[in-house]
């Protein structure tokens, strides 16, 4: 590992950054790339090669799709159809707005789904004299439980898929099925735990009366917005149609990455929007923030460090195929609910790949440990994920202030539950491919 001292320092502030959020996550990343840089221990030339043009492609595409589809309105009225649905019941808010955060955050992803649920929810619950901090907790669990699914629904899901080549109806195939049990799971525990916030609203009428009028005006607020259905149409079409390339990648050789970032280009074409203000929509934070990552994980690989972590912590384990499975699993799933899970999934790919050549373990089934490790173990505390940092901050702006240890309260026993039927579930995969 001649060399490596510096680039394995660099990567370890930058990471103590990130966790402490002493600064900027793209600046810490950047910062870190640039004194790689200027200390020549790698060039610009060399640099570029390492960003994963593929994932940088996808999340582009997809952030843009999003944006003008927010435009629409099309999630607000969905937000407020649900709302109507649930008639003031607290059981029913939580079981509905569940299942559409499950599903928005599989097929779009899980952060814009939580900007869009999070305040009607808080407005619902509010208005009804429920607690919203056991709601707001619960939407942005399930988001990360729902994005899980799909090559698109989670960050660390697009960076293995374009990293290892996994398709997008790999994904749905493999991961669908752990990803409904473990939805369910969570769903109950919250009810079984919470059973008292779940009981019907007080049947006094003046409550019921107050219900309704607040339901009232949440379908008000979205009817006085004017939506060009048009607009609506052309958008939802070419959703369809990113979708539909996903699904038949196979037959049509288009890349993620590709399919996402042509589908938004044709849609900025067809709706005509204004695309200096699409681009402040763009979250381009993340995306350099990526970009620096592979960078600084690209030297590492490239000094052998990652190599050496693999073959002195990960294939000291043994040759036991269930161990080394469960062990990527669950360190993913632990360490991905203290650090980011985005920087970590990055610096797990190469060395998943050095166990696969001493240890091949059939059907991607250690790439489907590290998902749902990665994706599921987001879930552990409120830094674990983008979704829950985003969700709790939407909540503080409408004074409803979740602690650390509120999130982690309920949070914990979810990500251990959902952990653990993943273990299952992976067990029985190999069990039945070996």
């Amino acid at each position: 590992m001649e060399g490596a001292l510096l680039p394995i320092i660099v990567f370890l502030l930058v990471y103590v950054a990130l966790t402490f959020e002493l600064v900027n996550k793209a600046v810490a990343a950047l910062f870190g790339v640039m004194v790689l840089l200027i200390t020549h221990v790698v060039d610009e030339h060399e640099a570029v090669s390492f960003i994963d043009t593929e994932t940088i492609m996808l999340l582009l595409g997809m952030m843009t799709i999003v944006a003008i589809l927010r435009r629409t309105g099309v999630f607000t009225l969905l937000s407020v159809r649900i709302a109507a649905l649930t008639k003031g019941s607290p059981l029913k808010i939580l079981i509905f707005f569940s299942v559409i955060t499950a599903v928005l955050s599989a097929f779009l992803d899980n952060v814009t789904t939580v900007l869009i649920i999070i305040p009607i929810v808080i407005e619902l619950t509010t208005g009804m004299g429920l607690d919203p901090k056991l709601y707001v907790i619960s939407q942005a669990v399930i988001s990360n439980i729902g994005g899980t699914a799909t090559l698109i629904g989670d960050p660390p899901n697009i960076i293995i898929g374009s990293k290892v080549g996994l398709t997008f109806n790999a994904f749905i195939l493999n991961l669908s099925l752990p990803v409904v049990i473990c939805f369910c799971a969570g769903l109950f525990y919250l009810w079984l735990t919470n059973r008292e916030k779940f009981r019907p609203i007080d049947t006094n009428l003046a409550k019921l009366f107050s219900v309704q009028l607040l339901l009232e005006k949440i379908r008000n607020e979205f009817l006085t917005t004017k939506i060009d259905r048009t607009f609506l149409i052309k958008g939802l079409a070419c959703l369809a149609l990113a979708l539909l390339l996903f699904v038949t990648q196979t037959v049509t050789g288009m890349s993620p990455g590709v399919v996402a970032l042509t589908v938004a280009m044709l849609l900025i074409i067809i709706t005509r929007v204004d695309v200096e203000d699409l681009m402040e929509e763009i979250e381009w934070t993340t995306l350099l923030f990526f970009s620096g990552l592979f960078i600084l994980v690209g030297v590492l690989e490239e000094k052998n460090v990652l190599e050496w972590i693999a073959h002195n912590v990960f294939l000291r384990v043994g040759d036991n195929p269930y161990v080394i499975v469960l062990m990527v699993l669950w360190v993913s799933g632990i360490v991905s609910g203290f650090l980011d899970n985005i920087p970590f999934t990055i610096t797990m790919i190469p060395i998943v790949k050095l166990m696969l050549e001493s240890h091949p373990i059939p059907n991607d089934i250690l790439w489907w440990a590290l998902s749902l490790g990665a994706c599921l173990g987001g879930n552990l505390t409120m830094i674990g994920a983008s979704a829950n940092i985003v969700s709790v901050g939407i909540a503080k702006r409408h004074n409803v202030h979740i602690s650390f240890l509120e999130f982690m309260k309920l949070s914990v026993v979810i990500t251990l539950i959902t952990l653990v039927i993943a273990s299952l579930f992976l067990s029985i995969y190999l069990w039945v491919s070996l």
